[in-house]
This record gives C-alpha cells, structure tokens and sequence, in this order.
C-alpha cells in the first residue's frame, strides 16, 4: 500500500436540522381527540413536547416551529336552529383561541402565522352525518339540538404562507428536514418543491386518513403517538398530565429548546 492514509478524509455526516410546520386547525382537531380537551397553556405545552418528539426521532436540531392558523372570528352570525344571532366575539371559543395563540408566541422557537379570515362565507352547518340522517326521514327537525350544528368560516392565506416559507427554506439551506403536520394534500406543490431541493420531506397526519395519491409527494410518514385507544395512555394525554411521565413512543434524547444556536 502506498501514500499516506492519514492524509484520507473521513466524511462526516452533515447535521439533521429540522423545521416543523403546523396546520393549526387541523392540529387543534386531532389533539383535542388524540390527547383530550386541554386550556390554552396546556395544548401550548403539548405542542412544543410533541414536536420535541419529532427531533428526538430524527436525532435532529430543531430550527424553527411554524404553526399556520387564522384568529378567531369576531363576526355576529345567524344560528339556523335556535333563529338567533350568536356574536362570536363573546364565545368561550374565541377567549380559548385568543389566550392559545397569546401562549403560543411566547414560547421559543416558534413562529405564528396567521392567515385572514373571509368573513362573506361564514356560518353554522348541520354535520354531515346528522344531514344524511335528516334527508333520509331516520329523524325530523324537532330531534335536532345545538351540538349538531359546526361552526364553518372560511380561511385565506394560510396556503400561501405555508408555500412560500418552504420555498424560502428550500432556498436558504437552513434546513435539510421537513416535517409538515397535516392532513390535506394543499402543501403538495411546495412539498414537490422542497423535495427537489434535496429536502426530506415527511408528513405527520395524526392518524388521519390521508388520500393514496399523497405517498408519492412525500418522504415518508411519522406519527409519534398511538392510535386509538393506545392514545389514552400517552404522557401528554389530559387524564395523565399529573402523573408519572412513562417513555413515549418516540422518545430519545431530550432536545434543549433553550439552545442559542438556532438560525435565524
């Protein structure tokens, strides 16, 4: 053997360094079914460790949470079944959403999007299942109560943001791991996007169903908690918040959200 072996390089492996990207209302959905109903510190909370969940599985740096979600809506709109106009503003819901966000920006290392709310297009629904029952004669008006009615308001430019911060992070090579929390196939153009920027690219639907076609669009898929009815027994569950933190099902090494050295 000839020359010098020292002189060799050792490739080192470049530093996983991840962004998660939140889909807030979908995110508020699936917690509050996945980890029960929480007040606005502790679903803050919950979110940081679960996306900390994240990280440890990926034995990644976290640059950056982006949670994409519009503020609540202060519109007077008209209930079909009570004939009354219920002023939204005045809504425990509005006060949970107000104090969630407020609880939110304070927390390190995350960044709230906020969208715009299209305020023509807004207005109670009657659920789907309660519909299809109502036009099948299986039950009339009179069976009808409050809780069967959803709160529909349509959202603008959560989209948008969400493309364009994974454009810029597939630009500025600040991230070499994505990891978007979602259950829609909206994000696909951007994901393709990152992708061929040499991204990976993985979706985390919290065992929502998600369409077939979306596998092809995505680097993988991580769920870091169990399904039903495992969920009841996850650390970050509600009835469990008091009680002895066992191991998660991604848990590893704790990731220090007080680390300095993030980019910025």
């Amino acid at each position: 053997m000839t020359g010098n072996v020292d002189s060799v390089p050792v490739p080192v492996r470049a530093e996983q360094v991840t962004a998660i990207l939140v889909d807030g209302g979908f995110y508020r959905r699936r917690a509050a079914r996945l980890f029960g109903h929480k007040d606005p510190e502790q679903r803050a909370d919950e979110l940081l460790e679960y996306c900390r969940r994240h990280t440890r599985k990926a034995k990644s740096r976290l640059y950056r949470i982006f949670y994409y979600d519009c503020p609540p809506s202060e519109k007077v709109v008209f209930h079909p079944l009570t004939r009354t106009s219920v002023n939204l503003a005045k809504t425990p819901d509005h006060d949970w959403m107000v104090d969630f966000h407020k609880a939110l920006v304070k927390r390190r290392k995350v960044a709230l999007r906020r969208g715009e709310l299209l305020e023509t297009q807004s207005g109670y629904q009657l659920r789907a299942e309660k519909l299809k029952k109502l036009l099948s004669g299986a039950i009339s008006v009179a069976d009808l109560d409050e809780k069967d009615f959803s709160l529909d308001i349509t959202q603008k430019g959560v989209d948008m943001r969400l493309g364009l911060d994974i454009a810029t992070l597939a630009a500025n090579g600040h991230v070499n791991q994505i990891i978007m929390i979602a259950g829609d196939s909206d994000f696909v153009p951007a994901a393709k996007h990152a992708r061929r920027a040499g991204i990976d690219f993985v979706l985390d639907p919290l065992w929502a169903r998600i369409s077939e076609s979306l596998h092809e669009h995505i680097d993988g898929l991580w769920e870091c908690v169990n399904r039903e009815p495992r969920n009841l027994e996850d650390p970050l569950h509600a009835d469990n918040l008091r009680q002895h933190r066992p191991m998660s099902p991604c848990d590893g090494d704790a990731l220090d959200l007080n680390d300095e050295s993030d980019g910025r």
